[in-house]
Order: C-alpha cells, then sequence, then structure tokens
C-alpha cells in the first residue's frame, strides 16, 4: 500500500508516517520497479501500536526498545512495566508543577483585578509583571 493509504487507514499524517519510517519504527520495502515504499499489513499493525502506545504516554525511544525486544524474541512486557511507571512518575510531577503555575496565575489575577494600567516609563515594561517579581516568591523545585 502506498504511505498515503497507510497514513489513512491509521489516522496520521503522511509527514508523521516519514518520520517513522526515518527512526526506523516503520519498514516499507522499495518497489523495484518505481523505487516508491510499499508498506505493508505489518506496517499498519505496527503504526497502530506506535499510535496505542504513544496516547499512553511513551516516547518513540522507548517504543523502539519494545519494538527491539519483540524483535530480539524477548518479552517486552517488562520493560513496559518499567516505563509505564517511569511515565507515570514523570507524569505526576509534571500536574505538580501546572498545579503550582495555576496557582501562581490565578493568585497574579487576584492581585492585578484592581491594579490600574500603567505607561513605560523607561524603567518599566509592565509594572502587573514586575510587582510580581518584586513581591518573594514561595521556594520552587527545578526538577
Amino acid at each position: 500500500m502506498k504511505i498515503s493509504d497507510l497514513a489513512g487507514q491509521a489516522d496520521v499524517t503522511v509527514d508523521t508516517v516519514r518520520h517513522y519510517v526515518a527512526l526506523g519504527l516503520l519498514k516499507p520495502r522499495r518497489n523495484p520497479g518505481n523505487g516508491y515504499q510499499e508498506f505493508s499489513p505489518r506496517d499498519l499493525a505496527r503504526l497502530r501500536f506506535i499510535r496505542g502506545a504513544r496516547q499512553l504516554g511513551f516516547r518513540l525511544e522507548d517504543i523502539q526498545a519494545i519494538f527491539a525486544d519483540a524483535e530480539c524474541g524477548q518479552s517486552p512486557c517488562p520493560r513496559v512495566r518499567d516505563l509505564m511507571a517511569e511515565r507515570l512518575a514523570e507524569t505526576r510531577r509534571r500536574i505538580d508543577k501546572l498545579t503550582l503555575l495555576c496557582e501562581r496565575m490565578e493568585g497574579a489575577m487576584e492581585e492585578w483585578r484592581n491594579t490600574p494600567d500603567s505607561v513605560p516609563d523607561g524603567h518599566s515594561v509592565c509594572r502587573l509583571i514586575e510587582s510580581r517579581l518584586a513581591a518573594p516568591q514561595p521556594e520552587q523545585s527545578e526538577t
């Protein structure tokens, strides 16, 4: 099947398919007559697997490792469990950071609700933001 057919059946863009081919996640064969890439039902199954894994939070390098395990005849399940535990912990950390960001944003909006607008005077760009920079902020971790 052609790349456009594969992309359509998997509900991804042609550029996505090309990217996965470049990474070696998909391995189409070349038509000897015209040199075009030809994709098989196996490629479609792999592409659907990639989409499902991405929806679960796996990175492309994770998926490469999972495929490598499977191609070597090893069960990728132990790796999948370990990777999922890592991705889950990372996601919880991101959620915590985003929650703190929302709280800072809400605090700023509350402070600024009745603050009059100001015009830049050569010493200031926007006093709303600068007032927040001058105020003491709670400790934040960068990890």
